[in-house]
């Protein structure tokens, strides 16, 4: 099990503490969001926006099936989730890293969902969308994280003797 994927909501830090997981384990670095805009052509906000938040949701699922990576660290997007199929396929490529930061952090770090390509319709709100999905990723989880820490490096460190690295 090569494979670290990082879920969690979104201003969680997936990105940033990705990236610097990767550098840290000396393990590639693949962000699905990333994935998507380049596979569609188009950003997520556009895909929410014309075609909703079900076809973000299809789109990000059929995306990590197709993912076969191997020494890698992946962030993923924050809905995930919501398709078993692809939480069980992250689950066999390696460990699950849930990145746990209070409703509170989350508020400060994104003021407004507006504009960021968050699976989500329009009247929802940040803590609507946590009460959804943090029990979906307590559920997949193989490892949860305290990522409200002081800095990134602090819960890389915490993440990398979590998974004995």
């Amino acid at each position: 099990m090569s494979t670290v994927s990082l879920v969690g909501m979104p201003a969680a830090g997936k990105s940033t503490i990705g990236i610097l997981l990767a550098k840290h384990l000396g393990l590639d670095f693949i962000d699905t969001d990333v994935l998507i805009q380049v596979r569609t052509g188009r950003n997520l906000e556009d895909i929410v926006t014309t075609e909703g938040v079900g076809q973000l949701r299809a789109v990000e699922a059929e995306t990590l099936l197709c993912l076969t990576a191997q020494d890698a660290v992946i962030s993923t997007g924050g809905s995930v989730v919501y398709s078993d199929s692809a939480m069980q396929h992250l689950l066999s490529l390696g460990e699950v890293i849930y990145l746990q930061v209070p409703l509170s952090t989350l508020q400060q770090r994104l003021p407004t969902l507006k504009g960021r390509g968050i699976a989500a319709t329009p009247d929802t709100t940040l803590e609507q969308l946590a009460s959804e999905r943090v029990p979906l990723y307590e559920r997949y989880a193989s490892i949860t994280v305290n990522a409200d820490l002081a800095t990134p490096e602090a819960v890389v460190a915490v993440i990398a003797e979590a998974i004995g690295r």
